[in-house]
């Protein structure tokens, strides 16, 4: 792995410039690449979540933990596409499912049995949910339990956490990131441009992690009121646990209210066989699934009680109308089932221990080089947040934020040969070891501490919202 440092009274901006030259010593085929796609697609890219300055590594393929990139460089891979690769990349039980229905038709625009199958896979792993529907993505699935939930009760409104990230869904999209001055709950504000202003009055906004505040927002709308949407874990915001105590409090006061409670597992089904809910111990109403139940590809899907999900029941003639071309496709339907068949019990607590000990090991490093550092996370998931400040909600981690600081330790990851996602996120997956964790350790120790001289640890002001040029 490449090593690079800062050299003696560097500054942030010394840091930024070495590390970008590293960047593009190493990737010439992938700036091509990236200059090629400015000619077709809006800023280079069609998915956001994946550009950073000077601009994206190209990945050719994916091994176990380790990603090649177009110029030949590898990377260990503690992203897994943003949590949904919990087997690693082309692991071959997987892609023996894959080729074993690839001749037989992706696609049939009929039911197939292995649609049958997942949906039993994860009914036996959930108990929450009697009755589910397949979509193509979490975003989709938030949409349909979303319906769901105002079917089912007569009411318009739906009330989500600030920062709570539920995908590209027009409701969904009020205060995921609403800034240093976000409005009063439970006023939210649209996340960018193209985004109905009606929304903010549908959407009602509360504090995670705050069940006082909360729990009067339920009672108070009560009679306009839906579904609340919560996740277990705050992926987008900073992988931020809900405290046993919320999530039990919010159960108690939306069953209180007659409000559905909508769990969002899109992120956090990988942390226990049964999901979060297992581990909190709390049952909702509806449920929203995608990534780890794909086994690699495409897949959303939701559930819930069954009197519920019979709204969506076509044998009613007033059955709300759910199709998708792909929905419950042969290829990620045997794929997925294949996937959860693999993630067992004892590999989610392995996986979950080696997460443990990657989050310690980073947060003394962090603390052994002075960078003012807190890696939140639980189970196999992780965040770097660039502050020592307690993250327990939206706005005590973007109070924390340094998005010059999360970039800069990014790239020096990148350069080094480990891949996270640009804002600080990490998830394991069962293809990673002891020895790898170790190695990841042992880089962003490197990282860090050339972060940490550059910034004169605790002389310097870390709020600077600055970009890498």
């Amino acid at each position: 792995m490449t090593t690079i440092g800062s050299a003696p009274g560097a500054t942030l901006e010394t840091l930024a410039a070495a590390l970008e030259r590293a960047h593009r010593d190493r990737t010439p085929r992938s700036r091509a690449l990236y200059e090629r796609a400015l000619r077709t697609l809006p800023g280079g890219s069609t998915r956001t979540a994946t550009y950073y300055s000077p601009y994206p590594a190209y990945m050719e393929r994916g091994a176990g933990c380790r990603l090649t990139d177009v110029d030949g460089n590898v990377y260990i891979d503690c992203l897994g596409n943003y949590t949904s690769l919990v087997h690693g990349h082309a692991r071959a039980e997987l892609v023996a499912a894959l080729a074993s229905c690839g001749a037989r038709g992706t696609a049939h625009g009929a039911p197939v049995e292995a649609e049958i199958a997942l949906a039993e896979a994860i009914v036996r792993r959930l108990p929450s949910i009697e009755r589910l529907r397949f979509t193509n993505s979490g975003t989709e699935a938030v949409m349909g339990a979303v319906r769901a939930a105002r079917a089912y009760t007569g009411r318009p409104k739906v009330l989500k956490m600030e920062g709570g990230y539920h995908g590209s869904y027009d409701a969904a999209e009020v205060s995921v990131d609403p800034g240093a001055a976000p409005p009063t709950w439970p006023a939210g504000r649209p996340d960018g441009a193209g985004l109905s202003p009606g929304l903010t009055g549908e959407v009602l906004i509360a504090p995670f992690n705050d069940l006082p505040t909360t729990r009067a927002l339920v009672e108070r709308h009560r009679q306009e009121l839906a579904a609340v949407i919560v996740e277990p874990v705050m992926g987008a915001a900073g992988v931020i646990p809900a405290t046993e105590s919320f999530l039990r409090g919010l159960r108690a006061a939306t069953r209180d209210a007659g409000v559905l409670l909508i769990f969002d597992e899109v992120v956090t089904f990988r942390l226990a066989v049964g999901g979060a809910q297992e581990l909190y111990g709390v049952v909702p109403d509806l449920t929203t699934l995608g990534k780890v139940i794909g086994g690699g590809l495409p897949i959303g899907a939701f559930g819930g009680r069954a009197a519920i999900m019979a709204a969506f029941d076509a044998r009613h003639p007033e059955a709300i109308s759910h199709s998708g071309t792909f929905n419950g496709n042969m290829g990620t339907m045997t794929v997925g089932r294949v996937a959860l068949e693999l993630l067992t019990g004892p590999e989610i607590a392995r996986i979950n221990a080696l997460g443990d000990r990657l989050r310690a090991g980073m947060q003394a490093a962090a603390d052994a080089v002075g960078l003012p550092a807190r890696v939140s996370g639980v189970g196999s998931l992780g965040h770097v947040h660039p502050s020592r400040a307690r993250v327990s909600d939206y706005r005590s981690a973007s109070a924390a934020a340094s998005r010059r600081i999360s970039a800069l330790l990014h790239l020096g990851l990148l350069t080094r040969g480990v891949f996270i996602a640009p804002r600080g996120m990490l998830a394991l997956s069962t293809a990673m070891t002891d020895a790898d964790v170790d190695l990841v350790i042992h880089t962003f120790r490197e990282a860090a501490a050339a972060v940490a001289d550059a910034t004169n640890a605790a002389d310097v002001t870390l709020h600077t919202g600055g970009e890498l040029s």
